[in-house]
């Protein structure tokens, strides 16, 4: 029904729009008493045999929603309904900022994919922090990054007060320095400043009595070389993983008409490289630290491709876009076959 109906009706309007109007159709019906107990009997697949346990976290399941989505915390309830094991809002920065200028979102229906250059528009840590502490059962990532007019050489001081606020409301963190949408932040990955910005917040992290796991999410365009430097960061730094991928800023193979928006490039042209940067990663580290794989899941194949080339969890985000909330039951189903 979703993708025979709803989807081709969705796909009609403005990429952004629609994304705000099923948010709020999603809240609206959540609403309605009785509703979500039925989502959850359609689509959530309990069984002990998909819980992982990573990081020192349980999971009930290794399908959770990549960051971008639920930017401010807004829905992460509702769509722990859907079947997913955990939620990773953000990203979030210090102070709201709007993004960059519309239209910044962009259909490659072609290609199955999405370009985006929403510039981390968000409401800012504070009002995200009000949401969750409403929150009930939800295990949830905290995904945090610089303002757009923080220099780099402050960006430390941004990613500490994002920490700071969401500490005693998320059960991981993921430094992102690898938005290809807020201008200068990819240098962040380099090996120096993102040795100290790693090291500034772990040492933060190893005060608290009880420290949160803090990963790195990457870009899919490093080289060997990069990757093999952030291999030598994680083990340095001693952070509890990476998430790979990010968005790719690449373009080979693209058929649609909005291939040459500028923005990050995410959905199934990611799958392949997204896989490969997994299994580099997990081979040439052997295997020493965790895995979430992201980029270009579109079929339950697609997530165990990836969590055989040495990914723990997955994560979705196009793919839940074009393939329905059935996408995450399908997954869960085929890892119990």
């Amino acid at each position: 029904m979703y993708k025979s109906l709803i989807r081709p009706l969705l796909f009609k309007f403005d990429p952004e729009d629609v994304h705000h109007f099923v948010f709020g159709a999603i809240r609206f019906i959540h609403r309605i008493p009785g509703v979500p107990s039925l989502i959850r009997g359609i689509f959530q697949v309990e069984d002990k045999r998909l819980e992982r346990e990573v990081f020192g976290l349980k999971f009930k399941n290794p399908v959770g929603v990549a960051a971008g989505f639920d930017k401010d915390a807004k829905l992460f309830q509702e769509l722990s309904n859907y079947g997913f094991g955990f939620v990773e809002i953000g990203t979030l920065t210090p102070k709201p900022q709007p993004g960059n200028p519309r239209k910044r979102l962009f259909r490659l229906k072609a290609d199955q994919a999405i370009i985006n250059r929403m510039g981390f528009n968000n409401g800012g840590v504070d009002e995200a922090v009000e949401r969750l502490k409403k929150n009930k059962n939800v295990l949830i990532g905290g995904n945090i990054g610089k303002n757009k007019v923080t220099p780099n050489e402050e960006a430390v001081n941004d990613y500490i007060y994002a920490y700071n606020a969401l500490f005693d409301y998320v059960d991981y963190f993921v430094v992102n320095v690898s938005s290809p949408n807020t201008p200068n932040l990819r240098a962040l990955q380099d090996k120096e400043p993102l040795t100290h910005l790693l090291n500034t917040l772990q040492t933060l992290n190893k005060k608290k009595e009880a420290p949160k796991p803090i990963l790195l999410k990457i870009a899919p365009d490093l080289t060997d070389d990069q990757l093999t430097d952030i291999i030598d960061i994680v083990n340095t730094t001693g952070i509890a993983g990476v998430i790979a991928t990010n968005t790719t800023i690449g373009r080979d193979g693209l058929k649609d008409a909005n291939k040459e928006e500028t923005g990050g490039l995410s959905g199934k042209p990611l799958t392949a490289r997204s896989t490969e940067v997994i299994r580099f990663l997990a081979e040439k580290s052997g295997k020493s630290f965790p895995i979430i794989g992201v980029g270009g899941i579109h079929t339950p194949e697609d997530a165990i491709e990836k969590l055989e080339a040495g990914a723990d969890l997955v994560q979705l985000y196009t793919g839940f876009i074009y393939e329905g909330p059935a996408l995450v039951k399908a997954i869960n189903k085929k890892l119990l076959d």
